[in-house]
């Protein structure tokens, strides 16, 4: 069982058990929503948007169709998700919309837009007012106009800089909180 409020429109009958769905919030047809969520005031879900467990989604965010977002992701407000490359109004269809992937326990800072066809990797942390144009790595620290890696943060959130070990192939960090992050190095490029 969800809960929502009474101003909200839920047109899916797909919605995991706990969820918040509150004021002026739309979610229309065919999208799917997890368990455990939140959808702030004002928060729009297009249909056949997929939505994991756990995911917090702040005030007026629009996930539009062609979005799918893991668990445990923090969307923050006014982020807006694109779905087409090439917008004009006289020759859209369906067939236009680009896929973008936010993979598990990422965060997306405030008025951020994620441009469509990209994918934000495990963990990795996008900054307010970013515009991302291409993909972010897993623990990348994400940001700018146009977006750009600035580092690589931990579990916790938390800026990476102390090396514990260092090879050809990965770095590992060790953070404040007290895990380890393992980074490829691949990432980083």
């Amino acid at each position: 069982m969800y809960v929502k409020h009474p101003t909200a429109i839920v047109e899916s009958d797909d919605i995991g058990d706990g969820t918040k769905i509150w004021h002026f919030a739309h979610v229309r047809e065919g999208s799917r929503i997890g368990k455990g969520c939140n959808l702030g005031k004002g928060v729009y879900i297009d249909a056949a948007v997929e939505i994991g467990n756990n995911v917090k989604i702040q005030n007026f965010v629009s996930v539009y169709r062609g979005v799918e977002i893991e668990d445990d992701v923090f969307i923050g407000p006014s982020v807006t998700f694109t779905n087409d490359l090439h917008p004009r109004a006289f020759i859209w269809d369906e067939e236009k919309i680009i896929p973008t992937l936010v993979r598990k326990g990422a965060s997306i800072g405030a008025s951020s837009v994620i441009i469509c066809g990209v994918v934000i990797g495990e963990y990795a942390m996008i900054g307010a007012g970013s515009v991302v144009t291409k993909d972010a790595p897993p623990f990348g620290l994400v940001y700018g106009n146009p977006a750009r890696l600035m580092g690589s943060v931990c579990y916790c959130g938390n800026k990476l800089s102390s090396v514990v070990e260092e090879n050809g192939k990965k770095i590992v960090y060790s953070c404040v909180c007290g895990k380890t992050v393992e980074i490829k190095k691949e990432w980083l490029k």
